[in-house]
């Protein structure tokens, strides 16, 4: 196994690199150590931020100098490996209706698939829970099917509807408010996955995993209302 690599982010932070593709072995190792700082956190430590390749861990200088983090972290790298964060199973109702997917048709054309065939292999694959990132609840989601691979948009919308299911080199995401972006639409949720009224904000957690459950523009309406009343809608069950 190879040992990670140590950069600097700044004074106050070290990114711990195990890797440099999106890789479900080299993010459980970023988790793993995300985890086992959270349990043997050292006093200047302030926060651990994980991401598809690397652990961002902010400290304190002041009070943890940058050999003392370094020491924290590889002394969790060398302990015996706990056993598995408990995870979950989210399932999301997904909607792909024409109006929740206008990008259905190019992605179908650049595919080679048939828009049904793109609605099936997206509603039919299991997506891992890398990261979050760029915006509040964006989880950017690994295990999109290889035929769906295409690179961004090359003309951004100014604005994509809260809900949207996007995908673009090889990722997917759902998309948790408005907001401009270049990635293909290919249809919705009513579900909120981020919620700051709600206890907890981030309806999924990093390391979990989802799959979505279509569902047809009735349905899809009726929930809708359900979730503007503040109801969760996915199910889950622990993995």
């Amino acid at each position: 196994m190879t040992l990670p690599h140590f950069l600097d982010a700044g004074e106050t932070a070290l990114v711990v690199e195990f890797g440099q593709g999106i890789d479900p072995a080299v993010n459980a190792r970023v988790l793993a150590l995300d985890a086992a700082l959270g349990r043997t956190a050292p006093a200047g430590m302030l926060e651990c931020v994980p991401t598809y390749r690397s652990l961002m861990v902010h400290y304190d200088p002041l009070i943890l100098p940058r050999e003392g983090m370094i020491a924290a972290v590889t002394s969790c790298l060398n302990a015996p490996v706990p056993p598995q964060i408990p995870r979950k199973h989210w399932t999301l109702p997904a909607c792909y209706d024409p109006d929740f997917a206008p990008d259905l048709d190019h992605i179908a054309e650049a595919t080679s698939l048939t828009p049904t065939e793109v609605i099936a292999a997206h509603a039919s694959a299991l997506y891992s829970v890398y990261m979050y990132g760029f915006a509040p609840g964006w989880a950017y989601l690994g295990g999109l099917p290889p035929a769906l691979t295409l690179p961004r948009r090359t003309s951004p919308r100014a604005q994509i509807p809260s809900g949207s299911l996007i995908i673009a080199g090889g990722q997917a995401i759902v998309a948790t408010m408005a907001m401009p972006s270049g990635w293909h639409i290919l249809g919705r949720t009513p579900e909120r996955l981020f919620r700051p009224d709600r206890a907890e904000a981030f309806l999924i957690a990093v390391g979990d995993v989802l799959s979505f459950d279509p569902v047809d523009r009735a349905a899809f309406d009726a929930l809708e209302q359900r979730a503007e009343a503040g109801e969760t809608l996915a199910r889950s069950v622990p993995l």
